[in-house]
């Protein structure tokens, strides 16, 4: 039963999601959703479509993006709200880091292909159908040639970290994320943060320019959420909130609007993002303006 209006972490066929942008919009309509974030992972491609399809609809969908990062901290994953989507430097940015994907998923496919595990790249890029190519999409191939019997089995067995065919990946730091999605006007938000064992360090996130937390997520606790506020509170914090929803029977997420997102969270978030159209800032000159990308 949907029990929010406000949806703020939602992917399309763009990245990785199962639905095209226009059938998000229409599935966010038919549950009664007032506003969504399309946040699809490392590209901004689907945003037109979907604020297309919500034209003269009670739905605002406000542009954002999902960039993954890795660190000393690990794997993390940086919400971009309000971002300019034409904005040259973010742009340039996540067109590396999709070309690096690409590379990547490319490596992967041969590994298996070593293993005899026989998958064509174009249907592997069939299944991607926007720029954004990833293991998920790799894992479906394998589903559907019937080497696997479920898509985490696929992680388990083969394209995971432990598995013969992973290959690291190209990978921009937290701190860049940050910057990027900054320099593009956007605000920048640590997502579901309870799982990325960082929480003890948001101060020094905070120095890089981080604006919020994704307190409000499918698995996190009622105890996480009371943490999360408190580093709201205590850092200044905004806190936001979304499904992570990739499609109705993906194993990753939830249906939209599941996840109660307080109304007020997209007030805020929207003033954030008032405030850095009107005086778009750098606070996170510690970082190069340039892209540096690095194996794991």
């Amino acid at each position: 039963m949907r029990s929010s209006r406000v949806d703020l972490h939602i992917h399309s066929t763009a990245s990785d999601g199962v639905l095209t942008p226009s059938e998000v919009v229409r599935l966010a309509l038919e549950r009664g959703l007032e506003v969504i974030a399309l946040t699809d992972h490392d590209t901004m491609s689907g945003l037109s479509e979907a604020q297309a399809a919500a034209a003269d609809t009670s739905l605002e969908v406000i542009p954002g993006v999902e960039i993954n990062s890795e660190g000393e901290w690990g794997e993390l994953h940086i919400l971009g709200f309000y971002v300019h989507p034409d904005h040259p430097f973010l742009n340039e940015q996540l067109q590396a880091v999709r070309e690096g994907r690409a590379r990547r998923a490319r490596m992967i496919v041969d590994r298996l292909n070593g293993l005899g595990l026989r998958l064509d790249w174009e249907e592997v890029q069939a299944l991607a159908s926007g720029p954004s190519i990833g293991r998920p999409h790799i894992a479906q191939a394998l589903l559907n040639r019937g080497y696997i019997a479920s898509l985490g089995e696929a992680f388990e067995r083969y394209i995971g970290r432990e598995g013969p065919a992973y290959v690291p990946r190209l990978r921009m730091t937290p701190p860049e994320v940050i910057h990027a999605i900054r320099e593009a006007g956007g605000v920048a938000v640590l997502a579901h943060p309870a799982h990325s064992n960082v929480t003890g360090r948001i101060e020094e996130f905070v120095g890089y320019g981080l604006q919020g937390l994704e307190v409000y997520y499918p698995t996190h606790s009622p105890h996480d959420v009371a943490a999360l506020l408190n580093l709201c509170r205590r850092f200044g914090l905004l806190a936001t909130g979304g499904s992570d929803f990739h499609g109705p029977a993906h194993a990753e997420g939830v249906l939209p609007g599941t996840v109660n997102v307080p109304l007020r969270c997209v007030e805020e978030l929207r003033r954030a993002g008032q405030q850095r159209g009107r005086s778009k800032t750098s606070s996170t000159s510690s970082v190069s303006n340039g892209l540096a990308l690095r194996r794991r």
